[in-house]
């Protein structure tokens, strides 16, 4: 089965909206410490992580925004959602090698299905202006 570019965009904002869900809960206070930034504050982040988190939240949330055709023309989604997807995908060797076995159990699948959901978001606008195929 293959997912339209429009289910893949709903599923890749709901896996973005967990993500910024996950950080909003970090920059709160909230003790999943554990399984984000290495594992080296279990419990609660400090403030800098916190503000980290904080600044991470409208950044999910506006990738999410794109992913499903809320915002920008199709030009800039097709960039927007493979910088995304490629970003996401660098996060999969990045939290496997956490020390941190929450992060390394959690993440590295949340950032690759992300990455996958988001490159075929993407409504296909070549970087060469030609207009994206009419969606359906």
């Amino acid at each position: 089965m293959t997912l339209s570019p429009q289910t893949s965009g709903r599923l890749a904002a709901a896996v973005l909206g967990s993500i910024a869900g996950f950080q909003a809960a970090l920059a709160a206070g909230a003790p999943l410490g554990a399984a984000a930034y290495g594992g080296a504050h279990p419990g609660t982040v400090p403030n800098r992580l916190r503000a980290v988190s904080a600044a991470a939240v409208p950044i999910y949330l506006g990738l999410a925004a794109v992913a499903v055709g809320a915002v920008g023309t199709p030009r800039v989604r097709d960039v927007v959602t493979r910088v995304g997807a490629v970003g996401l995908a660098l996060g999969v060797p990045i939290n496997l090698a956490s020390p941190s076995l929450p992060e390394r159990t959690i993440w590295p699948p949340v950032a690759a299905a992300g990455a996958v959901l988001l490159w075929r978001a993407a409504p296909r606008a070549s970087l060469e202006g030609k207009p994206a195929p009419a969606s359906s």
